[in-house]
């Protein structure tokens, strides 16, 4: 379409253009003679970095797929948030990381794979859903809330949103990773703030509620990334195809 400097993608062109750039790098390297990759004989492993939110949506959906298609491969996965996926990748130990960043090295390629709201989690019969109780902001903030930092230092993306609007929550508890926050959110009247993935994986999995935040906050975007010596490596090339059909999904 035209833009005011000439003619530009459409979104749904920008959207199209890695995976037809990754199609025409597997034709090409068909053309050259390259080895190809056959995820059905393939022995080895995955490795993936991903923060934990995304761990326990994106995971378990991936191994279903690769187990399908690829089921002598292994999947290894590093929790890691921003600047330590980064350096996995620099230091290759991993193939590829998913997560939110602020900025991409140049000699990385990179991905949207979603923009999610965030939403609140907590147990079904929490007091904030009593009949008659406005569901704002201001009642969200009334409870104490358990947040999850890599950092463990009791601050999230969200209240980072929050200092936008002047507010601020009281984290009662603060943990590293979501392995408790079940258990914490469903015995007490706690409440955590998380993405949507996240959020619908405690809904569907532990039977907690969720309800979106009642702030406009924004969205939080999550990319993948990987390193640009490995554009068009036929494995590396599979496993970005693998991971882009899982978010396709949700």
């Amino acid at each position: 379409m035209r833009g005011p400097s000439g003619f530009v993608l459409t979104p749904r062109a920008e959207a199209m253009r890695e995976p037809l750039r990754e199609a025409i790098a597997l034709v090409e390297s068909c053309v050259a003679g390259v080895p190809q990759f056959d995820p059905g004989k393939a022995t080895g492993a995955f490795r993936l970095s991903t923060p934990d939110r995304l761990s326990i949506a994106v995971v378990p959906a991936l191994l279903a797929r690769l187990q399908k298609a690829a089921p002598n491969m292994s999947l290894h996965i590093i929790t890691a948030e921003r600047q330590r996926a980064l350096e996995l990748l620099d230091a290759e130990r991993t193939d590829c990381a998913l997560g939110w960043f602020d900025e991409k090295p140049g000699h990385c390629g990179a991905e949207l794979m979603m923009e999610e709201n965030l939403f609140c989690v907590f147990r079904r019969d929490h007091p904030i859903l009593r009949r008659g109780k406005a569901f704002d902001i201001a009642a969200v903030l009334s409870f104490p809330h358990v947040v999850v930092s890599a950092s463990g230092q009791g601050s999230a993306i969200f209240d980072d949103l929050l200092k936008r609007h002047g507010l601020s929550r009281r984290a009662l508890v603060a943990v590293t990773n979501f392995t408790a926050v079940p258990s914490l959110l469903g015995g007490s009247d706690m409440i955590g703030v998380f993405t949507k993935l996240a959020a619908d994986a405690f809904q569907t999995s532990f039977g907690l509620a969720k309800r979106p935040v009642p702030l406009d906050v924004g969205k939080i975007a999550t990319q993948m990334v990987w390193p640009l010596r490995y554009e068009r490596d036929p494995r590396h090339l599979w496993l970005r195809q693998q991971i882009r059909a899982v978010y396709r999904e949700f």
